[in-house]
């Protein structure tokens, strides 16, 4: 086995340097232009609209080019960012004072009316990805150049972690309206510590420092690039030539030559994300039957693939809301289903003694083994007589599979929560929200959520949203398998630290 993993690498190696006139070493990026820093996330960025996504990985990107009103810290804690103060004035008002002296990347203020203009844009625009996210908002009020006020239609107690996260990040408004919007998704600008270079799609995202930045400032690079290799083998392959100095989702089996390496480390951290497995509950598919959906969760040994996919990198449960999270329900986390002899009985129950066929989408690079563990799940699968069909994709594909509901029966997804709030996470459970998924539809839960989306009981709130995970464990529309930790080969004189919320910040990544 070792020679042959020490085979595989230097092919690949070999095929890297052969098609050297086709990539661009980080040597040659950086000659003659100082310090570049060169970074693979594995998928590429989506889009530069960071309304109309819901992706971490294009996040991370964005978080550089655009600032949030608030933002969190490495510990999590929500601070002030572009807004220096914030204020309740009743349940549905809060009030925020800007910085003075925020310039966007080409010169102009930034002042309350970009505010304005960047969230009435999601809240009121059905047809973008984060509408959802923002559509509470009823109004931003303008009351002076740095002082404004979010109203929203109902009380909101995750707005101050919504303005803090993805899609709150604030657009410069006479640039787009005097370009238009293609011509700012060519040309985007926003007021960040890094301002936009180049993008060559499926290849590169090239970044710059914004010199007249108001925040941290980017110190240590000349350049950032963002490469998209959605191939795990490949990530490593290049950061242990020298080619990328940090480089996500390094697998189980590639942590000890990144140890030994002497040019990289393995750096490790908890994340908010958990794998999932979404099915079809509607009529004409079999996984409408809960003892299907039963029978399919107690044939998939959760910790065996933490254990061996993973090493050990995560945790088996049945709920998808994690530890500090508010409103998690802590005795499902943890645990998990698996019993062979059940799932049969199940299938039998369903009138599938004699198994069934099922179709399976997922996506290929864009999650820790994301591939392995559909291929495991369906081995698993396969000892209760379920044969699965496997449709794996990459990252964009896949993402357009889903949106237009082609995925089979189901598909495997691992998804974050930005707001560490149960009522982002348990959304889609709701049936407006499931509509456009699995189908899944339950009175009381959309009571539940309804209830617990407008109430200032911090406590209610949190046993409406415990109550909604115990009844999702019972009728399994949704399958958590594992929350999955997070794993970087990162050289060895850079400093970097993964955050929580798997935002890959520049200004706190530092050469030693």
């Amino acid at each position: 086995m070792r020679f042959k993993r020490a085979s595989l690498y230097l092919v690949v190696l070999a095929s890297i340097f052969l098609v050297s006139g086709c990539t661009t070493s980080q040597s040659e990026e950086s000659s003659g232009e100082g310090e570049t820093l060169t970074i693979s996330l594995g998928p590429d960025l989506m889009t530069w609209d960071i309304h109309n996504h819901t992706t971490t990985s294009t996040e991370a990107i964005h978080v550089n080019v655009f600032d949030y009103l608030l933002m969190r810290n490495q510990e999590g804690e929500i601070q002030p960012h572009l807004a220096k103060s914030w204020k309740k004035v009743n349940d549905t008002t809060y009030e925020f004072i800007l910085n003075d002296g925020v310039k966007f990347h080409n010169g102009e203020a930034l002042t309350a009316e970009d505010v304005k203009f960047t969230l009435e844009r999601v809240a009121k625009d059905e047809s973008l990805r984060s509408n959802g996210d923002y559509n509470a908002i009823k109004e931003i009020k303008v009351i002076d150049d740095f002082k404004f006020q979010i109203i929203t239609d109902a009380p909101d107690p995750m707005l101050i972690s919504r303005i803090s996260r993805q899609a709150s990040g604030i657009l410069p408004k006479d640039y787009i309206e005097e370009n238009g919007w293609d011509y700012f998704n060519e040309n985007p600008i926003g007021s960040g510590p890094l301002k936009f270079v180049e993008w060559k799609r499926d290849n590169r995202v090239v970044l710059e420092p914004y010199d007249e930045y108001f925040g941290k400032k980017v110190t240590d690079w000349d350049k950032v690039v963002f490469r998209a290799i959605p191939e795990s083998t490949t990530r490593v392959a290049e950061l242990l030539s020298g080619n990328i100095d940090i480089a996500a989702n390094i697998p189980p089996s590639d942590w000890e030559q990144v140890k030994k390496s002497d040019v990289s480390k393995l750096v490790s951290g908890p994340s908010n994300r958990t794998y999932l497995l979404f099915l079809r509950t509607g009529e004409e598919w079999p996984t409408s039957d809960i003892k299907v959906r039963e029978a399919i969760d107690y044939a998939i040994n959760d910790k065996a693939i933490v254990d061996s996919l993973m090493n050990g990198g995560g945790t088996p449960t049945l709920t998808r809301v994690n530890p500090g999270n508010l409103g998690v329900e802590e005795a499902l986390y943890g645990k998990y289903n698996y019993d062979i002899e059940k799932a049969k009985q199940l299938l039998k129950e369903a009138g599938y003694e004699d198994g069934l066929s099922i179709k399976l989408a997922g996506p290929s690079g864009r999650y820790l083994q994301d591939r392995e563990v559909m291929q495991l799940i369906a081995g698993m699968l396969a000892k209760v007589d379920i044969n699965v069909e496997m449709n794996i994709l990459k990252w964009g594909p896949f993402v357009e599979l889903r949106e237009q509901k082609k995925f089979g029966d189901g598909y495997l997804i691992a998804l974050g929560a930005s707001f560490f709030d149960a009522g982002q996470s348990l959304d889609y459970y709701s049936s407006e929200r499931a509509a456009t998924i699995n189908g899944y539809s339950n009175e009381e839960v959309d009571e539940l959520l309804a209830a617990a989306a407008v109430s200032t009981n911090e406590k209610e709130r949190i046993k409406m949203y415990q109550r909604v995970q115990q009844i999702a464990n019972e009728e399994k529309p949704i399958l958590p398998l594992f929350q999955l930790n997070q794993y970087f080969g990162v050289k060895e004189d850079i400093e970097f630290q993964p955050r929580l919320d798997e935002l890959i910040y520049i200004p706190d990544i530092e050469k030693k």
